[in-house]
């Protein structure tokens, strides 16, 4: 029988906020343990909770740049639940009425076309502390500097159908929010945490299958392996007439297997209800014109200006617009030497692979725009061949001057006087007088692959600087006389 995946994916953001969700204890990574959870945090007797503005900011901030309705009126609610890493006993959490309704996010595919995902809700929400099983041998310790991160859980409706699809979202998503500023989106950190809700069902079936739900995946290289896995997994239960539990499970990436956690609770084993110490969340149509007004150019209108302004191809513009820093980037090249396509070729080519090599950033990148687009220019007029460009750039990124400086220093202009180009073909034809014969009696199709033996020649005798196009055809026509 053959089988379809269902999925729902279910995201917690944390927000970039400088203090927690409900209390003023700071809100960094990388703490000793238990050093920013204050009372607020821990639920201590007689501490109450205090909304954080800036974190509602930017819960309505993203539901304005998916289109989603926005909760004029929005309510905290407890949720109840007993695990060692939640010290109250319960999550201040939105159930019944949150911050951000229903919504539309489309998301580009990697061959170009389009797929649109349903939002169902995003709410606010306070973070769990973490536990840590490696601190002690045999035991567990408990760190509580997260406990009140503010978070917002992004829920989707199961609209996915296949790995590639979830993981396409996720990128998404991480440009959306990263362009915004609502969050770093780093996931080996844990600001952006994924859950995957599947299910399997027979093709052409409308009805859902049972579904399980695989707790914080933190990449996306592991969300797609947890969905290969746990398909698997359950394709061979019901291909052996067994029956999908409905249960939470953790996605084990050492082992690439996915396990089970516990049974999969549903909201009335939550026990909801209004968070008592919290008044509603109120806010009005002005305020929510006036955030309106402040979004930045968010990743898909970007991708299509780039595609329009620039003439870059779908896929090349989705790639520099995933990224506000590299489109940022990519702009005050191109201004600066108005080559578009070559600006984009080098920055993911080239640029993007010493980037990945230091495993450092486009704010730490050591070559300037500036300094891109004089190598850029450099190429265009035809100073400098692929080849010897590539020089050029390994120069840039040590700091050894401008493009101008390095092709001085190391003599690396591009020979492209037919002159010079005809005197050294000459001496090439010259000395291989057997390859020459070989040449003239070949059709035409093998005489092009016979040509590059007397395009090396030349090169290796210019070094590499020989104009490679001109080259070509001040050689081919000297041959064919």
């Amino acid at each position: 029988m053959k089988w379809e995946q269902v999925m729902g994916l279910e995201v917690h953001l944390q927000l970039a906020t400088q203090t927690k969700i409900f209390s003023g204890a700071a809100n960094r990574f990388g703490a000793e343990p238990n050093r920013q959870a204050c009372a607020v945090d821990l639920g201590m007797p007689g501490m109450l909770p205090v909304v954080n503005e800036l974190a509602v900011k930017y819960a309505v901030m993203f539901g304005l740049s998916i289109d989603a309705a926005i909760g004029k009126r929005s309510v905290f609610d407890r949720k109840n639940y007993f695990y060692p890493d939640s010290p109250k006993g319960y999550q201040i959490s939105q159930f019944f009425e949150p911050i951000v309704g229903e919504g539309s996010f489309t998301i580009p595919m990697p061959d170009g076309s389009t797929f649109p995902i349903r939002i169902t809700r995003a709410h606010l929400e306070e973070d769990a502390g973490k536990s840590v099983h490696d601190a002690f041998a045999g035991q567990t310790g408990i760190d509580l500097n997260r406990a009140g991160t503010p978070l917002l859980e992004i829920v989707t409706e199961p609209d996915f159908r296949t790995a590639e699809q979830a993981v396409a979202y996720l990128k998404a998503l991480h440009s959306l929010v990263t362009t915004l500023g609502i969050s770093d989106g780093n996931m080996a950190e844990g600001s952006m945490r994924c859950d995957i809700n599947l299910s399997l069902r027979a093709e052409g079936s409308d009805e859902l299958g049972t579904r399980t739900e695989i707790k914080n995946v933190n990449s996306f290289r592991f969300v797609e392996r947890a969905i290969g896995v746990e398909a698997e997994r359950q394709r061979d239960i019901l291909e052996d007439g067994g029956r999908i539990v409905q249960e939470t499970r953790l996605y084990d990436a050492d082992n690439n297997e996915t396990r089970s956690m516990r049974s999969k609770e549903v909201a009335n084993d939550y026990r909801y209800f209004p968070e008592p110490d919290l008044l509603p969340i109120i806010i009005d149509e002005t305020y929510i014109e006036t955030l309106r007004a402040t979004l930045p150019e968010l990743p898909g209108p970007k991708r299509q200006r780039f595609v329009q302004h620039y003439a870059l191809s779908d896929y090349d513009a989705a790639l520099l617009a995933s990224e506000r820093t590299l489109a940022a980037y990519f702009e005050a090249v191109t201004a600066s030497c108005g080559e578009a396509k070559l600006a984009a070729n080098w920055i993911l080519g080239d640029l993007s692979a010493a980037l990945n090599r230091e495993d450092i950033g486009i704010n730490q990148c050591p070559v300037t725009p500036e300094a891109l687009a004089g190598l850029i220019l450099r190429i265009a007029d035809n100073t400098l061949s692929s080849k010897l460009a590539k020089q050029v750039f390994e120069g840039l990124w040590r700091g050894q001057g401008s493009a101008e400086d390095i092709i001085e220093a190391q003599g690396l202009e591009q020979v492209s006087d037919s002159g010079v180009l005809e005197a050294m073909i000459d001496e090439v034809i010259a000395n291989n007088p057997a390859q020459v014969v070989q040449y003239k009696a070949a059709d035409e199709g093998k005489r092009k692959k016979l040509s590059g033996f007397f395009v090396g020649q030349i090169m290796k005798a210019s070094k590499g600087q020989a104009n490679p196009q001109l080259l070509s055809t001040l050689l081919i026509k000297k041959l064919d006389r």
